[in-house]
Order: structure tokens, then sequence, then C-alpha cells
């Protein structure tokens, strides 16, 4: 869960759905954030708290408020018992927890693959369940929102979300098991995690780019709002996916080119014009996806406290560097040791240029970063890839309730579909 720009902070075990935490009391693992008003008691299951709902028919009006109630009866999901839920994490088990923050715990479970029934250990599929603590407006909120959108949404390259459970003051959610954890994990935990060598690290960026461009070419706009390195979960293949859609917002309407709400996301990640006056648009995610380009090049976190002047926030640190081939090297993943391509890594660093931009309108769309991206994929990584990703290069958008326009991009022949880009102020 998500709260006014939180702190970032490491993340030990993200198999799951997560944000960061800013407090985490288990040793071991660091997934989630606490709740905005974590001395409130939860919300009842007939609670009058209502969300966006975005009909198939027009984008000229505001979206229509739902309420929980009409919210969790309409979505395309499974409605688990606690009971279901405590049997497939084996009672909630301590050696079942994966995942602790300050929205409530993670655990692993396992239930039949056709009936959804608990199962047992090592049969059926293995899920994530993530069980709400029973306090806080904005934790229950954000589980609410995660429903509504997560109910509707289907993409290979969004986390699939299998179920919920609202039983008295008990909120989880269940998702699908993501079993090389978040990006995150693989970027910044040292000695943990094998090395991303450049070819996958340009994967993930393809598979969080289509997750994005699908979101911003429904019809009915989705904003995503939490753009980061935790949220981007990988499959056994390295295929990555978008999860925890707990800020996720609607998009502008109409002639609108913004809507004003109040400013949630991470330092570092967060666009600076979204910072200064709480206007969101798509060109927000733009800026911290370009931020998420970064860390992959550079092998560095968005902010980093324990470094000195300027090189706290990697975007300001990294940008004199990105325009030019020579002085590339100094931001550059010295874990790397080298291996990449420098024509590929420039193409790369000018895409993180211009989406972290101090002019959100000089920022490129989603479709015109994955576009230029998919160029520079390993021809060996398309081999890999599995039949339904191939398809989504063509199609970019799978159908859904959302019903999203066409992928559109057109880069120009022989060079790059992108604007030129401006210097952005500094993201406190």
């Amino acid at each position: 869960m998500g709260n006014c720009l939180k702190t970032s902070t490491r993340v030990d075990n993200a198999h799951i759905p997560q944000q960061e935490p800013s407090k985490v009391s288990r040793k071991n693992y660091k997934t989630g954030t606490p709740s905005a008003h974590s001395n409130q008691t939860a919300i009842s299951s007939s609670s009058s708290l209502t969300v966006p709902y975005f009909t198939e028919k027009s984008t000229e009006s505001l979206p229509t408020p739902r309420t929980e109630r009409e919210i969790l009866s309409s979505s395309n999901l499974k409605a688990f018992t606690f009971n279901e839920l405590k049997n497939a994490t084996r009672n909630f088990r301590p050696d079942s927890l994966i995942g602790e923050g300050g929205f409530g715990y993670v655990f692993k479970g396992w239930i039949d693959e056709h009936t959804y029934n608990p199962a047992k250990p090592g049969s059926g599929i293995v899920v994530a369940v993530k069980r709400l603590k029973p306090e806080g407006f904005q934790g229950h909120k954000e589980w609410l929102t995660e429903v509504e959108y997560l109910g509707q949404l289907h993409h290979p390259n969004l986390v699939k979300l299998i179920g919920y459970c609202s039983e008295g003051d008990n909120r989880l959610l269940v998702y699908e098991f993501m079993p090389k954890g978040s990006l995150e994990n693989h970027l910044f935990r040292r000695g943990a995690q094998p090395l991303l060598p450049w070819a996958i690290r340009i994967k993930v960026a393809i598979g969080a780019a289509r997750g994005l461009a699908f979101l911003h070419n429904a019809e009915s706009q989705v904003i995503y709002r939490d753009v980061k390195a935790s949220n981007i979960l990988l499959d056994a293949d390295f295929n990555a996916k978008l999860s925890d859609f707990g800020l996720a917002k609607a998009g502008p309407t109409g002639d609108k080119t913004h809507v004003s709400t109040q400013v949630m996301g991470t330092p570092g990640y967060a666009a600076p014009e979204y910072i200064a006056t709480g206007r969101l648009s798509a060109k927000a995610d733009i800026y911290s996806f370009g931020v998420v380009l970064l860390e992959l090049l550079s092998g560095r976190h968005a902010l980093d406290k324990s470094k000195i002047g300027i090189e706290q926030n990697l975007a300001d640190w990294a940008k004199p560097n990105l325009g030019d081939k020579r002085k590339l090297f100094r931001v550059m993943d010295t874990k790397l040791g080298g291996q990449y391509p420098n024509k590929g890594a420039f193409a790369v660093a000018t895409i993180a240029l211009q989406c972290i931009s101090g002019e959100a309108r000089n920022r490129p769309t989603m479709s015109e970063v994955l576009a230029t991206l998919e160029e520079l994929q390993d021809p060996k990584e398309m081999v890999k890839m599995p039949q339904q990703e191939i398809q989504s290069r063509a199609t970019t958008f799978s159908r859904s309730p959302m019903r999203p326009h066409q992928h559109r991009r057109s880069p120009a022949p022989g060079g790059s579909p992108l604007p030129s880009h401006q210097r952005s102020p500094l993201v406190r």
C-alpha cells in the first residue's frame, strides 16, 4: 500500500505485489508500506467507500463512483472465505510468511488450479496471500482500489489477482506467485541474487513498458502512479509484470490534460510537476519509468541517502552524463563488467533522459518508449518468449473490460520517435 510520498527502502523478499515500507518490524522481510492512518479502524464490508468505475461506452463523462459492495459483486475474481485462505496458508504459519510491512503480512499458499480450493503444499498452484492489518482507512481504500482495477484489467504484463477475502474485519488479496521476486531484489540485493545480464534488463524494461502502455492506451485511461523497481515482479522466465495497484488513478477525460489529486508516491520516482502541483497525468508514469531505466543502467537506487549531495538523487546525478557517449560509462553499472552493447546502452540512456524531462509535455508516450525499446531486444530473447508475449508485440494490449485502444506507435525510419529533452528540476 502507498502513502504520501513515502520513503524508499530496500526490499528483501518480493515474490508478491508490494510497495516499499517506511518501517518494518520483521528482520528478514520488508514488503509494504504503513497505512497513512494506521490509528483508524478498518471499514466493514458494508462500507460506503467509493472508487471510480469505468463504463465501456463513454470516455467523455467522469467516472461513476461505485460502492464497495458493487465493486466486489461485479469483479471477475474469486471471493475466498477466510477459512479457505487459512487452510491454503497452513493457518498463516510463520514458515509460510514471505513478506511483512506496514500494510500487513504476505503468506505463501497453495490452491487447486481448477477449483481454487485450498490444496496441500507442493500440490496445485502456488499463490501469494496478502493479509491487511485490521486498522487503517487508507490501507482499506487501496485494497479496494486494487480489487477494482485488477478485477477488470488483464494483460500478460500485469500481475494476476486471483481473488480476495472480505469477511468481517479481514481483508486479503490472492495473487499469482512470482518466483523470481522483484526487479529491486535483483538489482540491489548484494550476493543474494545472480547478476542480471544486459539482455535480461532490456527484457524486463520492455515487459514493464508493455504493461504501462496497456494502461495508458485503455479507452478509460489508467495512471499507475507507482512505477518503481519493487513493483516490477518477475516470473520464472524473467517476464516482468506490474504489481500493486493501490495507488492507481483514473486518467483525465474529455479535453482535460490532468487530474488533480493528493500527491502519493515514492521519493526519487515521483515527477517534479506532480510533486509541486498535485496535477497528475500519464506523463508522471513516464518520468517514473525513466528513473527505473536509470536503475537498470546504473544498478543504483532512485534515492540513496547514504550518498552525498546530488548523488543522492539518481535522476539528478545521472542526467549530465546521459546525452554524451563519452561520459555514459560513468553511469553504467560496474557489475555488468562492460558486458553490454555501447550503442544499445546509449539508446536506453537517451530514452531515459527524455522520460525524465522537467517539462511533462516533452516526455514521450509509453507507446513511443516501448517501440524504441523493442528495437533493442536481443533476438535470442525473442526466441525464448512465450507465444502469448510474441503476439502481444503486434497487438500490445489484450482484450479487457476497459476496452483498450489499439497500440499506437509509428517511429520515424532510422531514428527515435522520442522528442527532445529538457533539464529537470530537483525532485525532493
